[in-house]
């Protein structure tokens, strides 16, 4: 799979700009995985964390850094798609300045 970064820089830049796509890369991905924490933090606040198989308070403690992981999973698995459109917009900034 051809990653956006290299099909939208010139050829003659990929050397010089590869470490910045990665960068910019990893960027748009921890974007997209603070915009999917963002939308099931909702889905567990109504959640009792009692009975016989809840964890208490610790779970309640917890649950944000759970639902940071389960978000980071979901872009590792290919998310939404939005950080591959913050990367094109990114790179498209980046040309403007350049």
């Amino acid at each position: 799979m051809i990653s956006p970064a290299s099909s939208l820089l010139p050829a003659d830049a990929m050397g010089r700009r590869d470490q910045s796509a990665d960068q910019m890369r990893k960027t748009a991905e921890d974007f997209e995985a603070s915009f999917l924490s963002q939308m099931l933090k909702p889905m567990f606040e109504g959640l009792q964390t009692d009975g016989p198989f809840g964890g208490g308070e610790g779970e309640t403690t917890w649950r944000s850094f759970l639902i940071d992981a389960m978000a980071k999973q979901a872009v590792k698995a290919g998310g939404i798609g939005l950080a591959d459109t913050v990367m094109t917009e990114m790179l498209k900034m980046q040309e403007q300045a350049g």
